[in-house]
C-alpha cells in the first residue's frame, strides 16, 4: 500500500506540473478533440517535462504495487492523486479550498484507510490470451474515440476524452498484471505488452488534451470512473482478487469512500486554472484600471 500511495504522491504533484504546461503550450482558437502537436508543444516546457518524470517514479511504483496488492485498492489509492494535487495546490500555488473540499481529502485518506485494512493480496489468476487481446482492442478503441471526440460538443467531449484517458490508464492497470515474462523474445509476441504501450500513450494524450480543453472537473470525474471501475471489475471476476476473509464490506465501502472523495475533488485535475490568491485579483484589477 505504500507504493500506491507514493504513486499517487508522484502523479498527484505531476498534475499540477503537466497543467500549467499544457494552458502554456495551447494554440488560441483550437478546439480539436485530439491534438497530437499538442504533446509535442507541451513537451517544450520544463514543467510538463517534470510532470513526466514524476509520472516515471509514479509507474514504478504503480507497478509493484500491482504485483502485491488487488487491483481496486491500488485504482483507488491512484485516484486519490486528486487529493495530493488539491494539498499542493493549497500549498503551493496559493488556490482556495473550501472546507468540503477539505473534507474531501479526509474522505479519501479514510476510504484508503479502509482499503488498506480489508484488501487481501494480489490475486493469482493469470488471466487467457482472449484478456490480453481485448485490452489490446480497447487501446485501440481508446484513440478512435479521442479521435472523435473534437465533433462533440464542450462539455460532453470534455467528459469523453476524461473517460477516453482513464481507460487507458485502466489498460495499463491490467496488462501489468497480464505480463508474466519480461524476456525481449516473450514482450515482442505478447500482445498485452503492445496494449500496455498504446493504452498508456493514449492515455496520455487524450489527458493532455482535456486539461486544455472544455470542463476539466468533467474531464477529470470521466478519468477517476474510467481508471477504477473497470480494471477492479476485471481484476476480481478475472485475476482473482479478493479481500480479507469477512471483510468484503469493508473493502468494497472503502472503495466507494475513495471514489467518492476523488469525484468531489475533480476540479483539482486542473489546479493552476484556479490558482489566483487575493494578490493576483488585486493586481489583475489594477491592470485593467490602467
Amino acid at each position: 500500500m505504500i507504493c500506491s500511495l507514493g504513486a499517487a504522491v508522484c502523479f498527484g504533484t505531476a498534475s499540477v506540473l503537466q497543467a500549467v504546461a499544457a494552458r502554456a503550450a495551447a494554440e488560441p482558437g483550437s478546439d480539436a478533440g485530439v491534438d497530437p502537436a499538442l504533446l509535442l508543444r507541451a513537451l517544450r516546457q520544463w514543467r510538463y517535462v517534470a510532470g513526466l518524470a514524476l509520472d516515471g517514479c509514479g509507474f514504478v511504483l504503480q507497478i509493484i504495487a500491482l504485483r502485491s496488492l488487488p487491483i481496486y485498492a491500488v485504482g483507488a489509492a491512484l485516484a486519490a492523486s486528486l487529493a495530493v494535487t488539491a494539498v499542493v495546490a493549497a500549498r503551493l500555488l496559493g488556490v482556495r479550498l473550501s472546507g468540503v473540499e477539505w473534507s474531501a481529502v479526509g474522505v479519501v485518506c479514510a476510504g484508503l484507510g479502509m482499503l488498506g485494512l480489508s484488501s487481501g493480496g494480489e490475486g493469482h489468476g493469470t488471466g487467457s490470451a482472449a484478456l490480453a487481446w481485448s485490452m489490446l482492442g480497447i487501446a485501440l478503441g481508446i484513440l478512435l474515440i479521442g479521435a472523435a471526440a473534437g465533433r462533440l460538443p464542450e462539455r460532453l467531449r470534455a467528459l469523453v476524452l476524461g473517460l477516453g484517458a482513464g481507460c487507458g490508464f485502466g489498460v495499463v492497470e491490467v496488462t501489468v498484471r497480464l505480463i508474466d515474462d519480461v524476456s525481449p523474445a516473450a514482450l515482442l509476441a505478447d500482445p498485452a505488452a503492445y496494449a500496455l504501450l498504446l493504452g498508456g500513450g493514449s492515455a496520455f494524450l487524450l489527458l493532455t488534451s482535456a486539461l486544455q480543453r472544455g470542463s476539466v472537473t468533467t474531464a477529470t470525474a470521466g478519468m477517476v470512473l474510467g481508471e477504477t471501475i473497470g480494471p477492479a471489475l476485471v481484476g476480481v471476476v478475472w485475476l482473482g482478487d479478493r479481500t480479507r476473509e469477512g471483510l468484503e464490506w469493508v473493502a468494497v465501502a472503502g472503495f466507494v469512500v475513495a471514489v467518492a472523495g476523488a469525484l468531489a475533488l475533480a476540479r483539482f485535475g486542473e489546479a493552476p486554472a484556479d490558482a489566483r490568491g487575493p494578490a493576483d485579483d488585486a493586481a489583475e484589477r489594477a491592470r485593467c484600471e490602467k
